[in-house]
């Protein structure tokens, strides 16, 4: 009897076993499939590698900015976060995934009960022993219409967005490292400037104060004087705060207090082993992006839950069954005709739930449709970011050739405006104009290589690089 009713249900499954969940179909692209063009992009040269498949180790090639990297990956703790989600995620796909399953559990009973006179059905107080063990099936459900399967479907999506997740943080850790530590390059190159401009100045003031002491020079020229000094001394000042700062946000992504002794004195072009990334003749290798893929992961999860929405318009089957032995003696507990089972189905059919079914139906449509337009702006931020930095990378190489011609000439220019000084013939006014000229330009043009090199490491990471 027993073969005859698990046969009957064996062949009911898989007969009408089904799944509810739509068909899932990605999106279409909703950007332009080749990139912007025009006077602030350059044609890139050919690659036969992406920017996702260049490791982080071989982009940035000063060992002092590896160990940063490598110890960020270790310490963050948005790092840490993005692998313990990972965890966590995976144990709740372990737990949606277990109804799949029947649970079994052994059962081991004795009851033992005493029957007064009044309530015995012999007319003499009794005793009744029973014992039992056996093995019982608590309440699983023939996943019939795809419920079960459907919301298993959904915690594996999870779990792979999750995953997506962690590779996206990674790629944002190891771009935050490489940018805090040019930062913290440029504003110690910064305040080295500053120093040395203090230390001339300085000098030339005390020159004429004592020209002005012997009336070679007016009050004037040394007040004149006197203001570079003291711009120079407020410019230490607040470079020494920038630099301390740097270092505080990098101890920061790094997870542990950083030794930057080692650290180089200024910003250099030896930093990146590249000069140029090629972005792909396609947009479509953002599709790649983790942060994309992490929103496609959770636009199908959604539409797994469709599946279970569905599902629930639907009869629900579930059984409790159990097998074992019982008996009144224990000593006769294996005996023959003392072994037992019961099988116990359970059908529930929606009739009237007040809309409820409906409702959560129409709210599993709306969730994927809200992750749809989720999953094609985050292309649309991609492509943006992306063409933002192919339009700087266009033309920051010309406005580092200007910076440094007109570096140099404003170099040039105070030299000359020195040297007529000291011969008489002009004013010194025109040595501060000068000089003012020359330390704003040293001083832009150490932006400008800021501004370069950052914007190789931007063009990297919205590429998709950083991750291996």
């Amino acid at each position: 009897m027993i073969r005859t009713v698990i046969a009957v249900i064996i062949l009911l499954i898989s007969v009408t076993a089904c799944t509810m969940m739509p068909k899932y179909q990605q999106p279409g692209s909703p950007v332009p499939k080749d990139w912007p063009t025009g006077a602030s992009y350059k044609e890139s040269a050919a690659s036969d590698k992406t920017a996702a498949d260049i490791p982080w180790q071989e982009f940035f090639t000063d060992p002092v900015l590896q160990k940063l990297i490598g110890d960020a990956i270790a310490n963050n703790r948005d790092m840490r976060v993005a692998v313990l989600n990972i965890e966590r995620s995976a144990a709740l796909y372990q737990i949606q995934r277990a109804p799949l399953f029947p649970e079994i559990d052994g059962t081991a009973n004795a009851n033992f009960q005493r029957v007064p006179t009044a309530f015995s059905t012999t007319g003499t107080v009794q005793e009744v022993h029973q014992y039992s063990v056996g093995l019982g099936l608590a309440a699983y459900e023939l996943d019939l219409f795809g419920r079960v399967r459907s919301l298993k479907a959904q915690a594996l999506y999870q779990y792979l967005a999750t995953e997506q997740a962690r590779r996206a943080v990674q790629i944002t850790i190891v771009s935050q490292v490489a940018i805090a530590y040019l930062n913290l390059l440029a504003d110690k190159e910064h305040l080295q400037l500053a120093k040395d401009t203090f230390t001339n100045q300085e000098a030339y003031y005390k020159m004429i104060e004592n020209r002005f002491k012997v009336g070679i020079n007016s009050a004037l020229d040394l007040n004149q004087a006197r203001t570079s000094v003291e711009a120079a001394r407020s410019d230490i000042a607040s470079f020494t705060t920038l630099v301390a700062q740097d270092e505080n946000f990098l101890s920061l992504l790094v997870g542990k207090p950083i030794d930057t002794s080692s650290f180089p004195p200024n910003i250099s072009g030896n930093i990146i082993s590249l000069k140029d990334i090629a972005p792909g003749t396609s947009s479509d290798v953002l599709l790649n992006r983790p942060d994309i893929l992490q929103a496609e992961d959770q636009l199908k999860g959604a539409n797994a839950n469709i599946g279970a929405a569905r599902a629930a318009f639907f009869p629900r089957i579930t059984l409790v069954s159990s097998v074992g032995f019982g008996a009144a003696d224990i000593a006769k507990l294996f005996e023959p005709g003392s072994f037992a089972w019961n099988i116990s189905p359970n059908i529930t059919i929606p009739i009237f739930d007040a809309g409820v079914n409906k409702a959560n139906l129409a709210v599993a449509n709306v969730d994927r449709n809200i992750y749809i337009a989720q999953y094609e702006k985050a292309i649309q931020t991609a492509f943006r970011e992306v063409a933002d930095a192919l339009a700087q990378r266009g033309t920051i190489d010309e406005q580092m050739a200007a910076q440094q011609a007109f570096t140099d000439a404003t170099r040039e220019s105070y030299k000359l405006s020195k040297a007529r000084f000291d011969q008489g013939i002009d004013s010194f006014l025109n040595v501060l104009d000068s000089q003012r000229s020359m330390y704003s330009a040293e001083q832009n043009l150490i932006t400008t290589k800021l501004t370069q090199l950052a914007n190789l490491v931007t063009l990297y990471k919205v590429l998709g690089g950083g991750e291996k």
